[in-house]
Protein backbone atom coordinates (compact mmCIF):
# COMPACT_ATOMS: atom_id res chain seq x y z
CA UNK A 1 0.00 0.00 0.00
CA UNK A 2 1.53 3.57 -1.16
CA UNK A 3 0.46 6.83 -0.66
CA UNK A 4 1.26 9.81 -2.72
CA UNK A 5 0.79 13.59 -1.79
CA UNK A 6 0.72 15.55 -5.37
CA UNK A 7 -0.75 18.39 -3.52
CA UNK A 8 -1.92 19.48 0.04
CA UNK A 9 1.96 18.72 0.42
CA UNK A 10 3.32 22.18 2.78
CA UNK A 11 0.32 24.02 1.24
CA UNK A 12 -3.03 24.70 2.83
CA UNK A 13 -4.49 24.49 -1.17
CA UNK A 14 -4.66 21.66 -3.83
CA UNK A 15 -5.57 18.75 -1.64
CA UNK A 16 -4.76 15.20 -3.90
CA UNK A 17 -3.51 12.15 -2.51
CA UNK A 18 -2.83 9.20 -4.30
CA UNK A 19 -3.98 6.04 -2.61
CA UNK A 20 -2.51 2.46 -4.15
CA UNK A 21 -3.83 -0.58 -2.28
CA UNK A 22 -5.05 -4.07 -3.98
CA UNK A 23 -4.07 -2.76 -7.50
CA UNK A 24 -6.59 -0.07 -7.57
CA UNK A 25 -5.53 3.71 -7.62
CA UNK A 26 -7.66 6.06 -5.60
CA UNK A 27 -7.40 9.50 -5.43
CA UNK A 28 -8.40 11.36 -1.95
CA UNK A 29 -9.59 14.98 -3.07
CA UNK A 30 -8.83 16.76 -6.56
CA UNK A 31 -8.45 20.75 -5.36
CA UNK A 32 -7.52 23.87 -6.76
CA UNK A 33 -4.03 25.65 -5.86
CA UNK A 34 -5.11 28.81 -4.67
CA UNK A 35 -3.48 32.02 -3.98
CA UNK A 36 -2.94 35.32 -5.75
CA UNK A 37 -5.51 34.22 -8.31
CA UNK A 38 -7.47 31.30 -9.19
CA UNK A 39 -5.59 30.25 -12.47
CA UNK A 40 -2.20 29.79 -10.85
CA UNK A 41 0.03 27.72 -13.07
CA UNK A 42 0.23 24.65 -10.90
CA UNK A 43 -3.89 24.18 -11.70
CA UNK A 44 -2.58 24.10 -15.48
CA UNK A 45 0.07 21.61 -14.93
CA UNK A 46 -0.76 18.08 -16.08
CA UNK A 47 -1.55 15.36 -13.33
CA UNK A 48 1.94 13.32 -12.36
CA UNK A 49 -0.45 10.00 -12.93
CA UNK A 50 -2.47 9.05 -16.14
CA UNK A 51 -6.12 10.30 -14.84
CA UNK A 52 -7.29 7.46 -17.32
CA UNK A 53 -5.85 5.19 -14.88
CA UNK A 54 -7.76 5.90 -11.69
CA UNK A 55 -10.17 3.85 -10.50
CA UNK A 56 -12.13 5.96 -8.10
CA UNK A 57 -12.15 9.67 -7.03
CA UNK A 58 -13.21 10.77 -3.06
CA UNK A 59 -14.35 13.89 -1.95
CA UNK A 60 -14.07 15.35 1.59
CA UNK A 61 -16.03 18.87 1.02
CA UNK A 62 -17.30 20.68 -1.22
CA UNK A 63 -14.53 24.06 -1.34
CA UNK A 64 -12.91 24.50 -4.27
CA UNK A 65 -9.25 23.61 -2.99
CA UNK A 66 -11.05 19.98 -2.82
CA UNK A 67 -12.70 19.81 -5.47
CA UNK A 68 -11.89 22.83 -8.22
CA UNK A 69 -9.89 20.17 -10.38
CA UNK A 70 -12.21 17.40 -11.26
CA UNK A 71 -13.71 19.04 -14.17
CA UNK A 72 -10.13 19.14 -15.53
CA UNK A 73 -9.34 15.66 -14.68
CA UNK A 74 -12.50 14.37 -16.74
CA UNK A 75 -11.31 16.78 -19.29
CA UNK A 76 -8.27 14.65 -19.45
CA UNK A 77 -9.67 11.36 -19.44
CA UNK A 78 -10.83 10.14 -15.93
CA UNK A 79 -14.25 8.14 -16.14
CA UNK A 80 -13.69 6.16 -12.78
CA UNK A 81 -16.20 6.49 -9.78
CA UNK A 82 -16.10 9.92 -7.55
CA UNK A 83 -17.67 9.33 -3.79
CA UNK A 84 -18.87 11.88 -2.04
CA UNK A 85 -21.92 13.02 0.41
CA UNK A 86 -25.12 14.00 -1.21
CA UNK A 87 -25.04 17.53 0.56
CA UNK A 88 -21.36 17.63 -0.75
CA UNK A 89 -22.46 16.49 -4.48
CA UNK A 90 -25.15 19.11 -4.44
CA UNK A 91 -23.18 22.05 -3.24
CA UNK A 92 -20.06 21.23 -5.23
CA UNK A 93 -21.89 21.43 -8.18
CA UNK A 94 -23.03 24.91 -7.66
CA UNK A 95 -19.96 26.18 -6.16
CA UNK A 96 -17.85 24.57 -9.31
CA UNK A 97 -20.17 26.85 -11.97
CA UNK A 98 -18.91 29.75 -9.61
CA UNK A 99 -15.27 28.60 -9.90
CA UNK A 100 -15.77 28.27 -13.34
CA UNK A 101 -16.81 31.93 -13.93
CA UNK A 102 -13.68 33.43 -12.24
CA UNK A 103 -11.71 30.77 -14.02
CA UNK A 104 -13.13 31.83 -17.50
CA UNK A 105 -12.48 35.60 -16.52
CA UNK A 106 -8.87 35.08 -15.72
CA UNK A 107 -8.24 33.21 -18.66
CA UNK A 108 -9.54 35.87 -21.02
CA UNK A 109 -7.35 38.06 -19.57
CA UNK A 110 -4.29 36.02 -19.72
CA UNK A 111 -5.27 35.12 -23.25
CA UNK A 112 -5.41 31.35 -22.60
CA UNK A 113 -7.62 28.11 -22.76
CA UNK A 114 -10.03 27.94 -19.33
CA UNK A 115 -8.89 25.39 -17.19
CA UNK A 116 -12.36 23.25 -17.88
CA UNK A 117 -15.47 23.86 -19.22
CA UNK A 118 -19.62 23.80 -18.32
CA UNK A 119 -19.78 20.12 -20.39
CA UNK A 120 -16.75 18.70 -18.02
CA UNK A 121 -18.32 20.26 -14.98
CA UNK A 122 -21.59 18.24 -16.02
CA UNK A 123 -19.46 15.31 -17.04
CA UNK A 124 -18.23 14.84 -13.83
CA UNK A 125 -20.92 15.80 -11.38
CA UNK A 126 -22.60 12.28 -14.07
CA UNK A 127 -20.00 10.00 -12.50
CA UNK A 128 -20.66 11.79 -8.70
CA UNK A 129 -22.19 9.06 -6.23
CA UNK A 130 -23.61 10.68 -2.69
CA UNK A 131 -23.45 8.45 0.14
CA UNK A 132 -25.23 9.02 3.67
CA UNK A 133 -22.11 8.39 7.24
CA UNK A 134 -21.12 5.22 8.38
CA UNK A 135 -22.34 3.54 5.23
CA UNK A 136 -19.75 0.66 4.03
CA UNK A 137 -18.48 1.58 0.13
CA UNK A 138 -16.97 -1.67 -1.25
CA UNK A 139 -14.35 0.38 -3.53
CA UNK A 140 -11.96 -2.33 -5.14
CA UNK A 141 -11.55 -6.07 -3.86
CA UNK A 142 -10.29 -6.22 -0.27
CA UNK A 143 -10.62 -1.92 -0.38
CA UNK A 144 -13.67 -0.24 2.21
CA UNK A 145 -14.44 3.08 2.71
CA UNK A 146 -16.87 4.62 5.32
CA UNK A 147 -17.44 8.86 5.38
CA UNK A 148 -17.48 10.19 8.78
CA UNK A 149 -18.99 13.48 9.60
CA UNK A 150 -16.16 16.21 10.31
CA UNK A 151 -17.86 18.78 11.39
CA UNK A 152 -16.14 21.57 8.92
CA UNK A 153 -18.98 22.45 6.28
CA UNK A 154 -22.06 20.48 5.42
CA UNK A 155 -21.59 17.11 4.29
CA UNK A 156 -17.99 17.12 4.35
CA UNK A 157 -16.64 13.76 5.97
CA UNK A 158 -13.16 11.78 7.37
CA UNK A 159 -12.58 8.93 5.03
CA UNK A 160 -11.73 5.68 6.61
CA UNK A 161 -10.31 2.86 4.34
CA UNK A 162 -9.88 -0.35 5.57
CA UNK A 163 -7.24 -2.19 3.23
CA UNK A 164 -7.11 -5.93 3.67
CA UNK A 165 -3.86 -7.01 2.01
CA UNK A 166 -1.07 -9.83 2.12
CA UNK A 167 -3.22 -11.57 4.92
CA UNK A 168 -3.19 -8.15 7.36
CA UNK A 169 -5.42 -5.57 7.43
CA UNK A 170 -4.10 -1.49 7.63
CA UNK A 171 -6.50 1.65 8.60
CA UNK A 172 -5.58 4.60 6.81
CA UNK A 173 -7.82 8.20 7.42
CA UNK A 174 -7.61 11.07 6.03
CA UNK A 175 -9.10 14.04 7.83
CA UNK A 176 -10.18 16.52 5.20
CA UNK A 177 -10.27 19.66 6.93
CA UNK A 178 -11.61 19.29 10.23
CA UNK A 179 -14.39 21.02 11.97
CA UNK A 180 -14.40 23.30 14.73
CA UNK A 181 -17.06 22.01 17.43
CA UNK A 182 -19.23 22.67 18.85
CA UNK A 183 -20.92 24.08 15.40
CA UNK A 184 -24.08 26.31 15.60
CA UNK A 185 -25.33 24.32 12.24
CA UNK A 186 -24.00 20.86 12.56
CA UNK A 187 -23.26 17.97 14.71
CA UNK A 188 -20.30 17.01 16.23
CA UNK A 189 -17.11 14.91 14.91
CA UNK A 190 -17.72 11.35 14.33
CA UNK A 191 -13.90 10.94 15.60
CA UNK A 192 -12.24 7.34 14.03
CA UNK A 193 -10.22 4.98 16.37
CA UNK A 194 -7.72 2.48 15.68
CA UNK A 195 -5.82 3.38 12.43
CA UNK A 196 -2.68 2.89 11.56
CA UNK A 197 -2.06 6.18 9.68
CA UNK A 198 -3.91 9.16 9.89
CA UNK A 199 -3.44 11.94 7.18
CA UNK A 200 -4.43 15.58 8.68
CA UNK A 201 -4.83 19.04 8.27
CA UNK A 202 -3.26 21.75 9.33
CA UNK A 203 -4.29 25.04 8.61
CA UNK A 204 -3.95 26.20 12.33
CA UNK A 205 -1.68 23.77 13.65
CA UNK A 206 0.63 26.37 15.45
CA UNK A 207 -2.44 27.98 17.05
CA UNK A 208 -5.16 28.16 19.00
CA UNK A 209 -8.69 29.88 18.96
CA UNK A 210 -10.10 32.73 21.06
CA UNK A 211 -12.36 30.92 23.66
CA UNK A 212 -15.62 30.26 22.04
CA UNK A 213 -17.58 32.03 24.88
CA UNK A 214 -15.85 35.14 23.49
CA UNK A 215 -16.25 35.22 20.22
CA UNK A 216 -20.10 36.23 20.05
CA UNK A 217 -18.96 39.07 22.27
CA UNK A 218 -16.05 40.04 20.03
CA UNK A 219 -18.55 39.92 17.16
CA UNK A 220 -21.05 42.67 19.01
CA UNK A 221 -18.12 44.40 19.94
CA UNK A 222 -16.92 44.84 15.74
CA UNK A 223 -20.10 45.92 14.71
CA UNK A 224 -20.83 48.20 18.12
CA UNK A 225 -17.67 49.96 17.11
CA UNK A 226 -18.19 50.81 13.33
CA UNK A 227 -22.37 51.75 14.27
CA UNK A 228 -20.65 54.25 16.64
CA UNK A 229 -18.13 55.55 14.55
CA UNK A 230 -21.04 55.60 11.26
CA UNK A 231 -18.61 53.24 9.46
CA UNK A 232 -19.57 50.36 7.21
CA UNK A 233 -18.62 46.91 8.35
CA UNK A 234 -17.28 44.41 5.79
CA UNK A 235 -17.31 40.69 6.00
CA UNK A 236 -15.64 38.43 3.94
CA UNK A 237 -17.26 35.41 4.09
CA UNK A 238 -17.03 32.27 2.59
CA UNK A 239 -20.44 31.26 0.38
CA UNK A 240 -20.27 27.62 2.16
CA UNK A 241 -21.03 27.21 5.76
CA UNK A 242 -19.52 30.59 7.29
CA UNK A 243 -21.83 32.74 6.01
CA UNK A 244 -24.61 30.39 7.34
CA UNK A 245 -23.18 30.01 10.42
CA UNK A 246 -22.35 33.81 10.85
CA UNK A 247 -26.54 34.20 10.11
CA UNK A 248 -27.23 32.07 12.37
CA UNK A 249 -25.01 34.08 15.30
CA UNK A 250 -26.99 36.94 14.23
CA UNK A 251 -30.11 35.45 14.84
CA UNK A 252 -29.23 34.93 18.66
CA UNK A 253 -28.19 38.07 19.01
CA UNK A 254 -31.26 39.84 17.32
CA UNK A 255 -33.18 37.63 19.21
CA UNK A 256 -31.33 38.63 22.39
CA UNK A 257 -32.15 42.10 21.94
CA UNK A 258 -28.60 42.82 21.17
CA UNK A 259 -27.62 43.04 17.82
CA UNK A 260 -27.72 47.25 17.04
CA UNK A 261 -30.67 47.85 14.26
CA UNK A 262 -28.75 48.50 10.90
CA UNK A 263 -29.24 47.34 7.52
CA UNK A 264 -27.60 44.30 7.33
CA UNK A 265 -26.85 42.79 3.55
CA UNK A 266 -26.15 39.76 2.45
CA UNK A 267 -24.27 40.30 -0.64
CA UNK A 268 -23.52 37.26 -2.55
CA UNK A 269 -25.59 35.33 -5.02
CA UNK A 270 -23.73 32.35 -4.67
CA UNK A 271 -23.79 32.41 -0.97
CA UNK A 272 -27.81 32.98 -1.38
CA UNK A 273 -27.69 29.45 -3.71
CA UNK A 274 -25.86 27.51 -1.15
CA UNK A 275 -28.22 28.90 1.60
CA UNK A 276 -31.02 27.46 -0.56
CA UNK A 277 -29.31 24.21 -1.58
CA UNK A 278 -28.72 24.09 2.51
CA UNK A 279 -32.59 23.82 2.88
CA UNK A 280 -32.88 20.90 1.00
CA UNK A 281 -30.21 18.97 3.50
CA UNK A 282 -31.68 20.63 6.88
CA UNK A 283 -31.20 16.43 7.90
CA UNK A 284 -27.82 17.25 8.71
CA UNK A 285 -28.32 20.03 10.99
CA UNK A 286 -28.42 19.44 14.60
CA UNK A 287 -31.17 19.99 16.46
CA UNK A 288 -30.57 23.29 17.98
CA UNK A 289 -29.89 25.08 14.39
CA UNK A 290 -32.95 23.24 13.18
CA UNK A 291 -35.18 24.34 16.05
CA UNK A 292 -33.80 27.83 15.61
CA UNK A 293 -34.66 27.88 11.34
CA UNK A 294 -38.08 26.98 11.79
CA UNK A 295 -39.50 29.65 13.50
CA UNK A 296 -38.54 32.54 10.19
CA UNK A 297 -40.45 32.77 7.09
CA UNK A 298 -38.27 30.35 5.41
CA UNK A 299 -34.63 29.07 5.96
CA UNK A 300 -32.38 31.86 6.63
CA UNK A 301 -34.88 34.43 5.89
CA UNK A 302 -34.58 36.47 8.81
CA UNK A 303 -36.48 39.80 9.18
CA UNK A 304 -33.52 41.55 9.81
CA UNK A 305 -31.51 40.43 6.85
CA UNK A 306 -31.78 41.84 2.99
CA UNK A 307 -30.74 39.71 -0.03
CA UNK A 308 -29.26 41.41 -2.87
CA UNK A 309 -29.61 39.38 -5.66
CA UNK A 310 -28.95 41.29 -8.87
CA UNK A 311 -26.39 43.88 -9.72
CA UNK A 312 -28.58 46.82 -9.04
CA UNK A 313 -29.07 45.95 -6.00
CA UNK A 314 -25.84 45.32 -4.98
CA UNK A 315 -24.81 48.73 -6.12
CA UNK A 316 -27.96 50.32 -4.32
CA UNK A 317 -26.34 49.25 -1.39
CA UNK A 318 -24.20 52.21 -1.57
CA UNK A 319 -26.43 54.92 -1.40
CA UNK A 320 -27.66 53.38 1.70
CA UNK A 321 -26.56 55.27 4.22
CA UNK A 322 -23.90 54.19 7.33
CA UNK A 323 -23.86 52.59 9.94
CA UNK A 324 -24.66 48.73 7.74
CA UNK A 325 -22.94 45.77 7.75
CA UNK A 326 -22.15 44.06 4.02
CA UNK A 327 -21.58 40.36 4.20
CA UNK A 328 -20.24 39.25 0.64
CA UNK A 329 -17.78 37.07 -1.18
CA UNK A 330 -15.13 35.98 -1.52
CA UNK A 331 -14.03 35.24 2.00
CA UNK A 332 -10.28 35.77 1.16
CA UNK A 333 -11.31 38.60 -1.17
CA UNK A 334 -10.22 36.93 -4.15
CA UNK A 335 -13.21 38.05 -6.25
CA UNK A 336 -16.72 38.45 -5.77
CA UNK A 337 -18.76 41.27 -4.55
CA UNK A 338 -16.51 42.20 -1.92
CA UNK A 339 -13.68 43.77 -3.64
CA UNK A 340 -16.88 46.52 -4.49
CA UNK A 341 -16.69 47.39 -1.09
CA UNK A 342 -13.22 47.10 -0.05
CA UNK A 343 -12.44 49.78 -3.36
CA UNK A 344 -15.10 52.07 -1.38
CA UNK A 345 -14.40 51.32 2.29
CA UNK A 346 -11.16 50.12 2.94
CA UNK A 347 -9.76 53.67 2.80
CA UNK A 348 -12.46 54.95 5.44
CA UNK A 349 -11.04 55.41 8.80
CA UNK A 350 -14.79 55.04 10.27
CA UNK A 351 -15.26 51.86 8.89
CA UNK A 352 -14.05 48.13 9.62
CA UNK A 353 -13.04 44.94 7.89
CA UNK A 354 -13.85 41.83 9.68
CA UNK A 355 -12.18 38.29 8.89
CA UNK A 356 -13.97 35.04 10.40
CA UNK A 357 -12.45 32.63 8.35
CA UNK A 358 -8.67 31.20 7.22
CA UNK A 359 -6.60 33.83 4.82
CA UNK A 360 -4.68 31.78 2.70
CA UNK A 361 -0.66 33.09 1.93
CA UNK A 362 -0.58 34.99 -1.15
CA UNK A 363 -4.69 36.40 -1.10
CA UNK A 364 -5.99 39.64 -1.01
CA UNK A 365 -7.57 38.86 2.01
CA UNK A 366 -4.36 38.00 4.11
CA UNK A 367 -2.48 41.29 2.96
CA UNK A 368 -4.97 43.36 4.15
CA UNK A 369 -4.64 40.89 7.43
CA UNK A 370 -1.21 41.05 7.99
CA UNK A 371 -1.07 45.30 7.75
CA UNK A 372 -0.54 46.23 4.20
CA UNK A 373 -0.92 50.07 3.66
CA UNK A 374 -2.54 50.01 0.51
CA UNK A 375 -3.51 47.08 -2.01
CA UNK A 376 -4.31 47.10 -5.56
CA UNK A 377 -8.23 46.13 -6.23
CA UNK A 378 -9.81 46.49 -10.07
CA UNK A 379 -6.08 48.73 -10.95
CA UNK A 380 -6.78 51.21 -8.72
CA UNK A 381 -4.03 51.75 -5.52
CA UNK A 382 -6.41 51.63 -2.42
CA UNK A 383 -4.99 53.34 0.93
CA UNK A 384 -6.13 50.89 3.61
CA UNK A 385 -7.31 52.85 6.89
CA UNK A 386 -10.23 51.34 8.13
CA UNK A 387 -10.15 49.25 11.19
CA UNK A 388 -8.81 45.23 10.68
CA UNK A 389 -10.67 42.45 12.71
CA UNK A 390 -9.78 38.96 12.66
CA UNK A 391 -11.88 36.40 15.40
CA UNK A 392 -10.44 32.69 14.63
CA UNK A 393 -13.23 31.35 16.97
CA UNK A 394 -15.70 31.38 14.08
CA UNK A 395 -13.03 29.46 11.40
CA UNK A 396 -14.50 26.35 10.12
CA UNK A 397 -11.01 24.81 10.76
CA UNK A 398 -9.97 22.73 14.14
CA UNK A 399 -7.10 24.87 15.91
CA UNK A 400 -4.28 23.12 17.33
CA UNK A 401 -6.01 21.35 20.19
CA UNK A 402 -8.44 20.07 18.37
CA UNK A 403 -6.37 18.61 16.09
CA UNK A 404 -3.96 16.95 18.43
CA UNK A 405 -7.29 15.99 19.87
CA UNK A 406 -8.17 13.99 16.61
CA UNK A 407 -4.80 12.29 16.30
CA UNK A 408 -5.22 11.13 19.91
CA UNK A 409 -8.75 9.56 19.37
CA UNK A 410 -6.97 7.83 15.96
CA UNK A 411 -4.70 6.41 18.22
CA UNK A 412 -6.81 4.37 20.45
CA UNK A 413 -5.68 0.86 20.45
CA UNK A 414 -2.04 1.60 20.31
CA UNK A 415 -2.01 0.29 16.50
CA UNK A 416 -0.91 4.62 14.75
CA UNK A 417 2.65 4.28 13.24
CA UNK A 418 2.44 7.72 11.32
CA UNK A 419 0.35 10.89 11.00
CA UNK A 420 1.27 12.88 8.01
CA UNK A 421 0.23 16.58 8.52
CA UNK A 422 -0.89 17.96 5.36
CA UNK A 423 -3.00 21.14 3.80
CA UNK A 424 -1.27 23.82 6.11
CA UNK A 425 1.81 26.34 5.41
CA UNK A 426 4.97 25.34 6.61
CA UNK A 427 5.50 26.76 10.02
CA UNK A 428 1.75 25.37 11.15
CA UNK A 429 2.33 22.25 9.65
CA UNK A 430 6.01 21.59 11.66
CA UNK A 431 4.33 22.70 14.90
CA UNK A 432 2.09 20.47 14.76
CA UNK A 433 4.02 17.53 13.60
CA UNK A 434 6.80 18.99 16.52
CA UNK A 435 3.63 18.77 19.24
CA UNK A 436 1.69 15.50 18.71
CA UNK A 437 5.66 13.75 18.73
CA UNK A 438 6.14 15.60 22.10
CA UNK A 439 2.47 15.18 23.52
CA UNK A 440 1.34 11.56 22.18
CA UNK A 441 5.01 10.35 21.57
CA UNK A 442 3.92 9.08 17.70
CA UNK A 443 5.71 9.63 15.17
CA UNK A 444 4.81 12.94 12.64
CA UNK A 445 5.30 14.12 9.17
CA UNK A 446 5.52 16.76 7.29
CA UNK A 447 5.87 15.65 3.71
CA UNK A 448 7.07 17.71 0.72
CA UNK A 449 5.35 17.59 -2.47
CA UNK A 450 5.35 14.86 -4.48
CA UNK A 451 6.57 12.60 -1.93
CA UNK A 452 5.83 8.77 -1.68
CA UNK A 453 5.14 6.96 1.75
CA UNK A 454 5.36 3.01 1.84
CA UNK A 455 2.60 1.99 4.00
CA UNK A 456 4.35 -1.68 3.77
CA UNK A 457 7.13 -0.15 5.96
CA UNK A 458 5.36 2.23 8.40
CA UNK A 459 5.20 5.09 6.05
CA UNK A 460 8.80 6.08 5.47
CA UNK A 461 8.88 8.34 2.74
CA UNK A 462 10.64 9.02 -0.66
CA UNK A 463 10.43 10.65 -4.09
CA UNK A 464 7.23 9.95 -5.80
Amino acid sequence: MKLHFHGGAQSVTGANYLLEANGARILIDCGLFQGNRFSESLNYEAFPYDPKAIDAIFITHSHADHTGRLPKIYKDGFRGKVFLTEPTKAVAHIALYDTYEKIKQEAEEEDREPLYSPADIEGIMELARGFNYRTPIDVAPGVVATLHESSHILGATMIEFVVKENGHEERIVFTGDLGNPPSLLLNPIDYVGEADYLVIESAYGNRLHEDRSQRRELLLNAIRETVESKGTLMIPSFAIERTQELLLELDTLFENNKLPRVPIFLDSPLATKITEAYGKFSRYFNPDAVEVLKNNAGLFRFPWLRFTHSVEESKSINNIPAPKIVIAGSGMSQGGRILHHESRYLSDPNSSILFIGYQVKGSLGRRIQDGDKEVRIFGQIIPVKCRIRSIGAYSAHADQAGLVKCVSMAAVGGRLKNVFIVQGEDDSAQALAQKIREDLGIAATVPRPHTLADLTRNGALSSS
